[in-house]
Parts: C-alpha cells; structure tokens; sequence
C-alpha cells in the first residue's frame, strides 16, 4: 500500500477540452472556466486540509497545469510559485492523433479507433502512449513523494494512479471520468472525489 496520501488535482478546462479534442502533451492553455475552476479545486483542497502549505506539491509541465496549481495556491493565500514540475507527469501522448475529435479519428484511422475502444488500457495510438505505457512512467515516479502531496497533471495519469494505488482495475481505470474543478484523495489503498460540482 503507499504510504502517503495525495491529493490529486486534474488541470482546469482548455478550449480543447470544451470542444472535445485530444490534447495529450500539445501544450494547450486555460480557457475562463478552467482558470475557475483550478481556484475551486484549491478552495476544496483548503477544506480537506488545514495547513495545505505543508504539503509537498508536484506538477506537470504543461501550461495548463502549471496555471492550475499557481491558480490553486493563489485562492488559499500560498506563494503560486512553490511547487516542483516534473516531466513524468505530463499526460500520456496521443501521437497523431492529438488535436482530432474521437468522431475524426473514427473517420481517419477506424482500425486504430476500434483497437482502443477495445482495450483502452492497452491499446497505443500511432506514435503515441497506452495507460500500461503511462503507468511505468508513474511507477517511476512515485518514490520521489516523500510524503503527503498535491499533485496536478492529468485525466490519463489520474486513471492510472486509480490503478496502482487507488485499488481499482486497469479496465476500471481507464473508463473513470475525470473531473475537473475538483479533488481526487488517494489514500490507505483507495481514492475518492472530494465534494464539489461537476465540471466536464
């Protein structure tokens, strides 16, 4: 079981999100609603733990993460700037996919599409990253937590946390929605949505 607990922010909307585009690693900025939505998640944070700035924060370095965190921090009074990036956390990569809506690469790469849809863990688009691909870069990864943590990354590397440490299975895992707005506690083995409003 790991031994600390982290709480788990996804980065704020983007217009890509809005629109239903595959963003994986291009580097896309908040939309209004995502930089509202990463001070909420923070507010959130502030609910579930007293003392948020004794907690080590890591984040992608991705723009859209970076914002979030510094968005984050700034709505509970921390200095947006003390937070750690790492590569390792940014999402998994959709190759040439990334930019297409799911109804695009249906049309464009149907073979592709159906090899994901029929095992979303597994399945590596062209040039890109699997979950399974992903969750050996997050193995990688964990030992740096030395203790509780906030992390803010991404959609796919939330679904693989849920599959090594927050008890669910891989198949699971990769069909859990992802919310943003939002906090995502691992702990003891599981992991559970703090409250707050639904945001796509």
């Amino acid at each position: 079981m790991f031994p600390h607990a982290i709480y788990f922010i996804r980065h704020g909307e983007t217009d890509w999100n809005a629109g239903g585009r595959l963003q994986g690693q291009r580097d896309i900025p908040l939309n209004d609603l995502g930089r509202a939505q990463a001070a909420e998640a923070g507010l959130i944070l502030k609910a579930l733990h007293a003392r948020p700035e004794d907690l080590d924060w890591w984040v992608s370095p991705l723009s859209r993460t970076r914002e979030t965190a510094e968005r984050a921090r700034t709505a509970i009074g921390l200095n947006p700037a003390c937070y750690t990036t790492d590569g390792r956390l940014k999402e998994l990569t959709f190759g040439r996919w990334e930019g297409m809506t799911w109804k695009e690469v249906r049309r464009t790469d149907p073979a592709g599409a159906s090899r994901r849809e029929r095992d979303k863990w597994g399945a590596v688009p062209p040039e890109g990253e699997s979950y399974a691909m992903l969750m050996e870069r997050m193995r990688d990864f964990l030992p740096s937590l030395q203790g509780d943590s906030v992390l803010v990354s991404h959609g796919g590397v939330a679904r693989v946390l849920m599959a090594l440490i927050g008890g669910h299975a891989p198949s699971r895992a990769a069909a859990e929605d992802i919310w943003q707005g939002r906090v995502l506690v691992f702990r003891d083995g599981a992991c559970s949505w703090a409250a707050g409003p639904k945001s796509g």
